[in-house]
């Protein structure tokens, strides 16, 4: 057929093992996996290389409406497609917070004009929205972002009735935040008698300690159980959060958690050589939380990684500590980051689609996505396993201009990224944009 698409000799990494096989694609979806097959349409030659299901993103912060001097759908999505990254999910943290269904509607909107990746929205919460919060559709809906004592605007949840009501009645997975900000705000102004407004940025990781977060997401977890609520918890930090959750199958869970690519691939080491550019919130922690990250990916115990892609104006980062924004880009690396934990030998080639794409696909129930099966959305990455490259920030796809890995060497590339069965990048190169479709939720 005319719009066939055929992926020759590939090897698919995918549900726990490595075959050999061709692909079909036709009217975006995977017709068929087989040897040889014959078909009439577009060839990929992917002798060499091996396909994983494209990553699903449950965490950026694309910024837009209102903060797009930083980055926006278009820009960031691009971004997104170059590391492999086929479905994002964005927060609510924009200007005006999407703190109503119009406005979730609004962005969708935007969405539907400018992504490249497939996209879902998360709704805020605050004090006052619960009723926006019942009529939420959950077969559109990601789920519900809750602050949980920590504050970003007017997104906080601190009344103990509001966040009882929330945990009650929200339709899909809430997803939260959790640090402890009184206890932050208590540390800051320690060390600002100490240093004034410069503090030391290695100083970061003891500000937004990790008994705040610890305290914010014991009680996020305490909530959750009471009112038998799906809870994710977003970006665990520190080993010490880790004795919360369990490594059950992704199915039998009600409360899961992510680790972020910052919190992977970075520790408070390297404050000293990348500085402000690897401040985030939560904090970057200790080598041994670090590495307590990843056995707990590897586990099971942290179901999959995520980014909280955040781009910054490399202006404000440069600003000092008090006044230098937390946050950083990261989701063009998603995927190579994860590959050189394979390469490590931390994780096995085969869990690579499990906390890229599989867990995420399974613990939000999203649609036909996910997992490279006939019938599902072909939303598919080609990789070269052994074609190294120094990240430049020259050649960025970031709107920001910069990465946190710039001059880091990693020792795979992205090669091919399809999106609901559009060839979207070929070797470097935007073959089309705004391909990407709103994603939806097989929840009732």
């Amino acid at each position: 057929m005319k719009n066939d698409t055929i992926i020759k000799n590939c090897q698919i990494v995918n549900e726990g093992c490595v075959l050999d096989s061709d692909v079909l694609i036709r009217d975006g979806r995977i017709e068929k996996i087989a040897p040889n097959i014959d078909e009439t349409g577009k060839i990929i030659d992917a002798t060499g290389l091996h396909l994983f299901p494209g990553v699903i993103d449950d965490q950026v912060h694309f910024r837009e409406p209102g903060l797009t001097e930083r980055g926006n759908i278009k820009s960031e999505s691009l971004a997104a497609i170059a590391g492999g990254t086929t479905t994002f999910m964005d927060m609510p943290n924009v200007i005006p917070p999407t703190l109503t269904n119009e406005l979730w509607r609004q962005k969708i909107e935007i969405a539907s004009k400018n992504a490249s990746a497939n996209y879902s929205f998360y709704m805020g919460s605050s004090n006052e929205n619960i009723d926006e919060i019942r009529a939420i559709n959950p077969t559109e809906v990601c789920g519900v972002k809750v602050f949980m004592g920590s504050s970003t605007g007017n997104l906080l949840v601190d009344n103990e009735e509001s966040l009882n009501l929330i945990f009650k009645d929200s339709p899909v997975p809430i997803a939260t935040h959790c640090e402890d900000t009184p206890m932050i705000k208590k540390l800051e102004e320690t060390y600002k008698a100490k240093y004034g407004e410069d503090i030391p940025v290695e100083y970061h990781a003891d500000i937004r300690s990790r008994e705040a977060c610890l305290k914010s997401s014991k009680k996020a977890v305490d909530l959750a159980n009471k009112h038998n609520q799906d809870l994710h918890i977003l970006h665990i930090s520190t080993a010490d959060e880790l004795a919360l959750f369990s490594n059950l199958p992704i199915e039998e869970k009600l409360i899961t958690a992510e680790v972020c690519i910052p919190h992977l691939y970075f520790n408070s080491d390297d404050y000293q050589t990348k500085g402000t550019l690897i401040k985030c919130n939560p904090s970057i922690k200790s080598p041994s939380d670090q590495r307590a990250l990843r056995d707990a990916l590897k586990t099971g115990l942290i179901d999959f990684v995520a980014t909280d892609h955040a781009p910054h104006l490399l202006a404000g980062k440069s600003n000092p500590y008090m006044d230098c924004p937390s946050g950083m880009p990261s989701i063009e690396q998603t995927l190579l980051v994860v590959l050189e934990m394979v390469k490590n030998g931390e994780l096995s080639l085969e869990d690579v689609p499990r906390v890229t794409s599989h867990n995420i696909a399974t613990r939000f129930k999203i649609k036909d996505r996910g997992f490279i099966r006939e019938g599902y959305w072909a939303d598919i990455v080609l990789v070269n396993l052994n074609e190294e490259h120094v990240v430049d920030d020259a050649v960025t796809n970031y709107a920001c201009g910069w990465s946190p890995f710039n001059g880091d060497r990693f020792s795979s590339r992205i090669i091919d990224t399809i999106v609901s069965g559009e060839h979207v990048f070929s070797k470097g190169k935007f073959l089309k944009t705004k391909e990407g479709l709103q994603i939806e939720f097989t929840r009732s």
